[in-house]
């Protein structure tokens, strides 16, 4: 029994930041606190990492551990530090040695029965990873086509608790399953078809000759449009369109835009980088906060979602005071920067505002 430690990793805002995860057990009445402003989500990893290791035949001793999350200062949340919690305390139970976690990072959910799961903010997990320089990052295999395309270290995709024991123990499983996951993406690039033909297409319109013309302008340029008529005449069918004709994203334009989604736990693990232009329209009751982004975890908003894409906003007028001039210096700037008492998180939204709205109520 001893302390062993190994990287994890908090987002904040889009932003995933180191932290190292410390690991001691020691004799006295067993069990497991977890120290160092753990979220409600962080501290219930004691239960699941307790049952995900008895059901993967590595049940923890009757003693006591304790879990430290440096720094201390940074507001931890998500179940994101299962697999690191894990790994920490198996080493300090002596599963494994402390050498061999020393210096690798991970990041997943594990379950009741020992599996690991993705969870939000995987890319920007990967690149921390990358410019930390760990030597191993360990993610969950649904995880491996974005971690893959970013992470400048080796990454081992596993689907439970036991794959990544062997994964920390094995040198040459950790190579075996570091190709297998790089086959598994390359077979899975070379499956997919190029261009799903999802977005709505501006050839499909009749007429319209003048707004076309608007929308071509607005593309052209990267100008922001308003459109003024009355109802049923095709503003938000025409708008839905604009997304078509703008230019393809190019890679740096495609992780920007599948961080900002994959942190607010809109992209999917397995989906990799983002290939069309975002199209987001909130409803004209959405909030500031909803728009701008913000509250108690730090979301992006909708204007971040829209990230090198269209934010329509229909119905303008109906959409609060307070709302429309919170997207003032979001647009100007082309990005949100939001200030709370635990620090400050920036948002990218550089998006084509598009709205619509009748000539009167």
């Amino acid at each position: 029994m001893g302390v062993a430690s190994l990287w994890g990793f908090a987002l904040v805002g889009i932003d995933a930041v180191p932290v190292r995860v410390e690991a001691h057990a020691r004799t006295g009445l067993p069990g497991v606190t977890i120290v160092g402003l753990p979220g409600a989500a962080v501290r219930e990893a004691r239960e699941r990492v307790r049952s995900g290791a008895a059901c993967s035949g590595l049940a923890l001793p009757a003693r006591r551990i304790t879990i430290n999350l440096s720094p201390g200062d940074v507001p931890k949340d998500g179940p994101g530090f299962d697999l690191p919690v894990a790994l920490a305390t198996l080493a300090a139970c002596g599963h494994l040695s402390a050498e061999s976690v020393r210096n690798v990072g991970a990041v997943g959910e594990i379950s009741l029965d020992g599996l690991v799961r993705p969870t939000r903010g995987m890319l920007s997990m990967a690149e921390a990873a990358g410019t930390l320089g760990v030597s191993l990052l360990i993610t969950p295999v649904e995880g491996l086509p974005a971690a893959m395309e970013i992470s400048a270290v080796p990454v081992a995709g596993v689907r439970s608790l036991a794959e990544a024991v062997e994964a920390v123990r094995d040198a040459r499983w950790r190579m075996w399953a570091v190709e297998r996951g790089r086959r598994w993406v390359s077979a899975r690039v070379a499956s997919t078809p190029e261009g799903g033909g999802k977005e709505p297409d501006l050839a499909e319109v009749i007429g319209q000759s003048e707004a076309k013309r608007a929308l071509e302008i607005v593309a052209a340029g990267g100008h922001h449009l308003l459109m003024v008529g009355s109802p049923g005449a095709g503003k938000t069918m025409l708008a839905r369109r604009l997304a078509g004709i703008l230019p393809a994203l190019s890679r740096d334009e495609a992780v920007d835009v599948t961080r900002v989604w994959s942190a607010a736990g809109l992209q999917d693990a397995d989906a990799g980088l983002a290939s069309e232009r975002p199209f987001r329209a909130p409803h004209h009751t959405a909030s500031r906060a909803a728009l701008v982004g913000g509250g108690a975890l730090m979301r992006p908003g909708e204007a971040s979602l829209a990230h090198h894409g269209i934010l329509f906003l229909d119905e303008l007028p109906e959409f609060s005071r307070d709302a429309l001039e919170a997207l003032r210096q979001p647009l100007e700037e082309g990005r949100v920067v939001i200030s709370r008492r635990t620090g400050t998180s920036v948002f990218p939204a550089a998006c084509t505002l598009v709205a619509a709205m009748n000539p009167c109520r």
